[in-house]
């Protein structure tokens, strides 16, 4: 399937600062059976760009958070290409008035990512993906560089809340970074990785609409990337999945040796 990437980028655009923007740090919370917060924006989010979606590619249905596992499920099983979508990737933050979330949206065909849209409408940074034809920062293309850095002196993307406890008090014990973030959206970190702004990442428990687009621009901009138990990041499924990742293949091997150390 042929995707205009920059068509794309306009809609996702468009629909944030007409639906999004205008409800930042301006709603009020309800929680789902999981604990995770819900709000109207994601609501909203997630039916405008199911509409206009749907001009875009009348013939593909879409996969959003906001759906039952039912829901979800029939249209993974169905073998179509799908839409998948985290229309707010952070919600948290965006509740609380923190301005570090994204819109997420991936296009899955054949078991893989063929293209990936995160957008940041705060800073209005797009980052986009697709697959075999590069990555790009809004219209730059988006290439990462090997650091020269030790792990020692790397910033890490570190969720502790979903990782084994047992990895998260011997990370917290033996630090082998030189420092740690949690930034509060997936899709956006991983995105941040492959511009450089952080070095090396990990997260226990990701959903499909999570990390599925920005998987695919971090790995077209050059990053590495494997689960806890050595596969690839991306599957098509429902059942969440870890990730590790780093900018350069260096950073890469040494994280990689101290997770597997941590773990075995």
């Amino acid at each position: 399937m042929n995707i205009d990437r920059q068509q794309l980028q306009h809609i996702v655009r468009d629909v944030a600062r007409t639906t999004l923007l205008p409800l930042f740090n301006n709603v009020n919370r309800e929680y789902k059976k999981d604990g995770s917060i819900i709000t109207v924006a994601d609501k909203a989010m997630q039916h405008a760009l199911t509409e206009r979606l749907a001009l875009l590619c009348p013939d593909v249905l879409l996969l959003g958070e906001e759906m039952t596992a039912e829901q979800q499920q029939a249209l993974l099983d169905s073998g179509q290409p799908l839409w998948c979508l985290d229309p707010v990737d952070g919600t948290s933050n965006f509740a609380a008035g923190l301005s570090f979330f994204s819109v997420s949206l991936a296009l899955i065909e054949a078991g893989q990512v063929i293209a990936g849209v995160v957008l940041d409408p705060i800073r209005d940074e797009c980052f986009s993906a697709i697959r075999g034809e590069g990555a790009w920062l809004n219209d730059a293309l988006l290439v990462t560089e090997d650091t020269g850095l030790s792990l020692k002196r790397s910033i890490a993307f570190v969720d502790f809340k979903r990782l084994p406890v047992a990895l998260s008090t011997q990370l917290v014990s033996h630090r082998p970074y030189g420092s740690q973030r949690n930034l509060g959206s997936i899709a956006l970190e991983l995105c941040w990785l492959a511009a450089g702004r952080g070095h090396v990442y990990l997260h226990g428990n990701q959903h499909i609409w999570d990390y599925a687009a920005g998987d695919l621009i971090l790995a077209e901009a050059g990053g590495y990337a494997a689960t806890l138990d050595g596969d690839i990041p991306f599957k098509p499924t429902l059942q969440p999945r870890s990730t590790y990742a780093a900018v350069d293949k260096p950073l890469f091997e040494q994280w990689q040796n101290v997770l597997e150390a941590m773990t075995s």
